[in-house]
């Protein structure tokens, strides 16, 4: 069970503080403790997180929750689930937010995954003065977001404190946020970021260096915005093991839209994939769609 109302409020929530902005293999991974078919409630928080005075980053955290049950007489709603759940980080497009990929961040989170989504201070929807070139900068800002996760995990007082694997970490992006995707795997990059999904990227300077990563290509054959070529470009430059999935008759977003052509086939390949790179689910790696296994 999701609870869409509960994340309409969050995001409700983030808007209006984002509208505020100033100016060789890896191994695979011990199989996680939670079973793979598990589906979750989904918790919702919104973290009010500032990269220097200039940088707010206000972040959207889905995560497992527990069970839910009436008020006073069990588990408090949003409580966290039971268990270590790895982590992935999402950056949305130029004009973009988080909420605008909220039911796929949502499943993300109700597969079994931490999901945290920066709103970018200079290139969402809500910048108050909107700069294209401040995506060299969301790498850095991306970074940033993992460090306060890490330290929100170590922290004894949060109800989160023990729940958020940062020793497996993905990260997911589209468009420019998979630029911002890329720019996190450059040379001395943190090596528990395991794995990478690029939705309609194009390539960054500096990436694909430093620890091996298994990276995920996912492209619309009919994207305006980012031609199949240049996203192709891109998985080309990478040098570790890599797939890259063509979604026939899709835009550039339309298989991030609920109800549209490529939805339920980016959803299910992402999980199996997360589950597959993050967890060491073997099974998971089988389910995905001839052409998407990692080579």
């Amino acid at each position: 069970m999701v609870t869409r109302r509960r994340i309409g409020a969050a995001l409700a929530m983030l808007l209006a503080l984002a509208g505020c902005s100033g100016p060789a293999s890896p191994p695979p991974p011990a199989a996680t403790e939670n079973p793979p078919a598990t589906t979750f409630p989904v918790g919702v928080r919104i973290l009010r997180l500032h990269r220097g005075s200039v940088r707010p980053l206000p972040t959207l955290v889905l995560y497992p929750a527990a069970p839910w049950t009436l008020a006073g007489t069990g588990t408090p709603a949003d409580q966290p689930a039971t268990g270590r759940f790895p982590l992935v980080v999402f950056s949305h497009g130029l004009k973009g937010s988080p909420e605008r990929y909220q039911a796929a961040l949502t499943g993300w989170a109700a597969a079994g995954f931490v999901v945290v989504a920066p709103t970018f201070p200079h290139t969402s929807l809500y910048a108050p003065h909107f700069r294209r070139s401040d995506i060299t900068h969301q790498p850095d800002d991306v970074r940033y977001v993992v460090a306060q996760i890490r330290r929100l995990d170590a922290t004894p007082a949060d109800p989160l404190a023990g729940h958020i694997d940062t020793t497996r970490i993905a990260a997911i992006g589209h468009s420019a946020g998979g630029y911002t995707t890329m720019g996190l795997f450059t040379a001395g990059h943190d090596p528990s970021l395991k794995a990478g999904v690029v939705m309609a990227g194009w390539l960054a300077p500096g990436a694909f260096a430093g620890p091996p990563a298994t990276m995920l290509f996912l492209q619309g054959t009919a994207d305006p915005i980012v031609p199949a070529a240049r996203s192709r470009a891109a998985f080309n430059r990478v040098p570790w093991p890599k797939a890259y999935l063509l979604l026939r008759h899709n835009s550039h977003t339309t298989y991030l839209q609920p109800g549209q052509i490529g939805y339920n086939l980016m959803e299910s390949t992402v999980i199996d994939f997360l589950r597959w790179t993050l967890n060491g689910d073997q099974a998971a790696r089988a389910r995905l769609p001839h052409g998407t296994t990692a080579r």
